[in-house]
């Protein structure tokens, strides 16, 4: 005599995908909702994350062996000039930043010699994501949750900025 299945055919198998792929699922939306603080990067440069070696080994050696006054580094790069400023330990101390961003960079300042590139062009007039600034012939586009800036001269764009994240800044402070 047979027995009667009291569970409608297929129910067995959706039972043991639902028990293998919820594990899946849950961890898959734990990290959707994990954030981290990150600053928008440029050739695989991150602001408070990269150090002077990574920014050698992405562009090369500088124009001038020593750094200037201020830290910055300067390189010739195809299309513009780069300059690259790192975190000091005066700027440490002042933000109350943890020791080990101390030689990371800072910020990445990009000029651009004839870069064809505009507002509209980049789609910055319609992101909501960037504040706006305009004075004259300039342009600023800023994204201060990303730290890029843009800046346009008679609609063209001649500077863009990396620049820490402001939540980025935050979660470098010590805590105390």
């Amino acid at each position: 005599m047979k027995e009667a299945n009291p569970r409608p055919a297929g129910t067995h198998l959706l039972s043991i995908i639902l028990a293998h792929a919820l594990p899946v699922l849950l961890l898959f939306a734990l990290l959707c909702c994990a954030h981290v603080a990150r600053a928008a990067a440029w050739h695989g440069l991150e602001p408070l994350k990269s150090r002077r070696a990574d920014v050698e080994r992405e562009l090369g050696k500088p124009v001038s062996a020593a750094p200037s006054e201020s830290g910055a580094l300067h390189f010739k790069v195809a299309g513009g000039l780069v300059t690259v400023t790192f975190v000091s330990a005066k700027f440490v101390a002042t933000k109350k930043l943890a020791p080990e961003y101390e030689g990371t960079v800072l910020e990445i300042v990009l000029q651009h010699d004839n870069a064809q590139d505009t507002p509209d062009s980049l789609g910055l007039t319609k992101n909501s994501d960037f504040d706006h600034d305009g004075s004259g012939a300039v342009d600023v586009y800023r994204n201060l949750k990303d730290g890029v800036s843009y800046t346009f001269i008679n609609g063209h764009l001649r500077t863009t900025r990396y620049a820490p994240a402001a939540e980025q800044l935050l979660h470098a402070q010590i805590k105390g």
